[in-house]
């Protein structure tokens, strides 16, 4: 690991227990080991180490949370996977995020003072709103959930389930707690399909 990744790294660590805005670039030269030197040799500023650790977030979410989702035909068998990916891969992913989800951290903290920054958080749950929606609509298509399901609305139960699911598990590190909540969207999305198999 070259002394950039290092920094990265290190970062995203501080940033996922304390936050951007109460990480200091002192906390940020301690843990990386580094100098001053050092770190503005690769980074003009706090504000662009931001976006870098945001990339590397971004790139073990999706590592984590799409692993063997293309293995499965069934739309509904990709939501099953990515939820089972998202709880036993990347939330209980202590080594890289041992404060807990990272997005949750940044959209929390930065949305009132900086917001130009929050709106780059913003465009991942987007992505995954609309990666949810999208197999769900071709769940309905391929016959897997009734035609009548409102899979809008189906989303933003899923988004809210695992927001809330992040946050909880953020605060109370219980991996019980956890896995009954995704167990949870888990089951609700089975009886969605057993009313389709009833229909």
């Amino acid at each position: 690991m070259n002394l950039k990744e290092k920094i990265t790294h290190e970062s995203l660590k501080l940033f996922s227990l304390k936050g951007f805005l109460n990480t200091s670039i002192h906390d940020i030269l301690i843990a990386a080991n580094t100098s001053k030197g050092g770190f503005y040799n690769h980074f003009k500023s706090k504000e662009d180490l931001f976006y870098e650790v945001l990339g590397e977030a971004r790139r073990i979410w999706r590592e984590k949370n799409l692993a063997d989702l293309d293995e499965i035909e069934s739309p509904l068998g990709k939501i099953y996977q990515f939820l089972k990916n998202f709880r036993d891969q990347y939330l209980k992913d202590a080594d890289n995020f041992p404060g807990g989800c990272i997005f949750v951290t940044f959209s929390v903290e930065l949305n009132d003072q900086r917001p130009h920054l929050s709106k780059e958080v913003n465009k991942g749950f987007i992505g995954l709103k609309s990666m949810l929606e999208r197999l769900l609509d071709k769940s309905k298509e391929s016959g897997e959930l009734n035609n009548e399901v409102n899979t809008h609305a189906v989303t933003e139960m899923l988004f809210a389930g695992i927001l809330g699911a992040t946050v909880m598990y953020g605060v109370d590190k219980s991996t019980s707690n956890l896995d009954k909540s995704i167990d949870a969207l888990i089951d609700y999305l089975e009886k969605m399909r057993s009313l389709k198999e009833e229909n």
